[in-house]
Parts: structure tokens; sequence; C-alpha cells
């Protein structure tokens, strides 16, 4: 069971609100819980942190749909963590917070995510057996990212050289135009909002203060892995400008087919062919598993498509471990071709067989008759 808080509660909403709705409640408790109106108070961060996750989900109809159905547990199996720490969400609502505060200092104070870039994202597909994700495994990975250039040492600028104040919008970032009676403010088109900038660009990262990087690492594949599932490894990203946190990496598992097992979530499905003799006499045969091998009693009698389960040999639970089942299900495989001496026996056996022995041939041919009567 999780302990987090309902998301609606958070935010103070009813569960029919409306889109327009959540983005207010939000921007309410946004201005409330910012870190820079109390600095200090952990109980504000965590709540502003509460509520910027609560709004992630509710203002995503996707996000919302799932937890709508199946609550936190359902947004976990998703891949969904919410936000770290209020880094995350400075991050990633820096446009939401230009949104709601317009400029000004609170325009100022709620988009400095925008001030500081976080690095980018990657995503890396890593692709395995069905039995290595039976037992977990151990892969490496390669990929490139961006790390902080040696050159400048992130700086940017020729042999570490800073930043400069931009002279054209005077370190603001804004440039204000008299349009008539209207004054309106912009971006500055030089420095791009930052202030700032570099005057003799580093010729290694030209200007950027960044590098591409590439890497190999070693990466946890737990045991009852899906396809699709993602495994998020924080700050294993590409750096960001200036100082930012670096973004994350995101391996995103792929499992192959498997040649003898068909996977229904903790179940595992194995379809054995028997012969006639096989299925009528009976018999004890050894049938692979996933984890090696089994002895099967096929009982005198089987019907073909019958299902015979070992329980406890399918895959684990991510979570909690525990294994599914392997349901063998049986194929009575008829022979194409009979030798003299078959043939012969079958006759034999065919002028002794007795209904009583086949009640689904019995009850077949009754209804044949009384299909047939009524014309």
């Amino acid at each position: 069971m999780s302990t987090k808080e309902d998301y609606y509660k958070i935010l103070g909403l009813p569960r029919e609100a409306t889109t327009d709705e959540v983005k207010k409640a939000y921007r309410k408790a946004a201005l409330e819980w910012h870190p820079d109106r109390r600095p200090g108070d952990k109980d504000a961060e965590q709540k502003f942190k509460d509520a910027s996750e609560a709004y992630e989900v509710l203002s995503d109809p996707e996000k919302r749909r799932l937890y709508d159905a199946y609550g936190h547990e359902g947004l976990d199996r998703s891949g969904f963590r919410g936000f770290t720490n209020v880094d995350d969400v400075f991050s990633s609502f820096g446009d939401i917070f230009n949104e709601f505060f317009g400029g000004g200092f609170f325009g100022e104070q709620f988009s400095r995510a925008s001030q500081v870039q976080r690095g980018r994202n990657h995503k890396v597909v890593v692709e395995i057996t069905l039995r290595e994700a039976a037992r977990g495994i151990t892969k490496n990975i390669d990929y490139a990212r961006a790390e902080t250039c040696p050159a400048c040492h992130g700086t940017g600028g020729r042999n570490g050289a800073g930043p400069v104040m931009c002279s054209y919008c005077g370190g603001q970032g804004r440039v204000v135009q008299n349009q008539g009676w209207i004054r309106l403010a912009t971006t500055c088109p030089r420095c791009h909002g930052e202030g700032r900038v570099i005057s003799d660009p580093c010729p290694s990262c030209r200007g950027t203060g960044l590098q591409s990087v590439k890497r190999t690492l070693s990466v946890k594949v737990p045991p009852g892995v899906e396809t699709g599932q993602r495994i998020r490894l924080k700050g294993e990203g590409s750096f960001g400008e200036n100082g930012a946190p670096a973004g994350d990496l995101y391996v995103e598992i792929n499992v192959k087919e498997d040649a003898l097992f068909e996977r229904r979530e903790q179940h595992l499905v194995f379809h054995m062919p028997v012969s006639v003799s096989q299925a009528a006499l009976g018999d004890e045969v050894e049938v692979p598993t996933i984890w090696g091998k089994a002895k099967v009693r096929i009982a005198p009698g089987t019907q073909s498509e019958s299902p015979i389960v070992l329980k406890s040999e399918g895959m684990p639970d991510i979570r909690t471990g525990a294994r599914g089942d392997q349901v063998i299900v049986i194929h009575v495989e008829i022979p194409r071709k009979l030798s003299q001496r078959q043939r012969e026996l079958l006759q034999e056996f065919a002028k002794t067989e007795d209904l009583k022995l086949t009640p689904q041939k019995k009850r077949f041919l009754e209804k044949v008759k009384e299909y047939l009567s009524e014309d």
C-alpha cells in the first residue's frame, strides 16, 4: 500500500475537477509554499514538491486516467516516479511558472529554472532474453553525454574566461520598447535573456562549456522486468550549462520473445505435443522450465488443450519476488502416416470402442441425432 497522500486532497480539489480548476489550485499552492518565499522551511519545501507532483499527474490526461483507476500503484507500474527534490520541479516547470506569474518579482523568482537549465535526459534501449529477465542481470551500456569542456572548465570562454554583462540590455535580459503609450518588454536578442554573453568563445566547445563524451555504464536489471519498463539513473544524463544539475539516463527494457515460453505477466505458457498413446495411457515426461527441468505426469485419458500447472515455475514479481506458475498446455498429436501394423491395431481398437468411455463423443452423437429428428 502506498503512503502517499491523495493528489486531489493535496490541491483541495474534488475528483471531477476540470483542467482549469487543477491549474488554478496549483497556482495558489505554488504561491503559498514556494521555497523562495519561505527560505529554510523544509515543511513548505515538501508541500511545494507534493503540490507540483499532484499537478503533473492531474493536468496530464493519461497520468490522471491511470491514477483515477489504480491510484499511486498504477503510476508506479507505468514508470512515474514524481520529483526527487525541488530542483526537479524547477527544471520541469519553468515555462509553467512564467505563464502563471509573468514578469516582475514573482515571474523572476518562479522561473529561475529558465536561468539554470537542467541537462538533457538520455534514453538507451537494452535487449535481454526471457531467462535474463527471470534471473536479473547486469548489462554494460554505451552512450554519449555532454560533460564539462576540459579546455574552458565549463565557462564557455577562451582559456576559462567567464561571461561578461550584455551591453545590449545592460544585463537585464530584457529589452523595453515604447510603441506609443504602450511599453513592451521582450527577451534580449543578443543574450537570449541570460543578461550575460561570452565575448570570446572557447574554440573547443564553441562557447557552450560542454563537450560530448562516450561512456560505458553498468546497469543492474532487476528480476521480473517486463518490456517497456524503464530504469532511471539520476544524474547520468548530460551536464547542465552554467553548473546546472545533470539530466537523467533512462534505460528502457526490451525482453525478446522466447522460443519455448509465452509470457503472460508473471505466468509462463508452454505448449507440449503428446502422442495418442501418451494421452490415452498416461505417461511421465521431463519438461523444461525457465529455471531448469521438471517431471510432469500426464494422466490417462488426458484431452487435447488440457492444462497442467507447475506452481511457482513462472516469472518473479518485480516488487515482491513471488513467482507465477508455468502452465503446460497439452496438444494430442494425430499421426499423419501409419504403418500397416499400426493401422491394423487401430482398426481392432475401433471395434472395441465403448461410448461410455468417451462421454464427449456420446453427448455429441446424441445432439446430432436429436437435431436430425426435427426434420
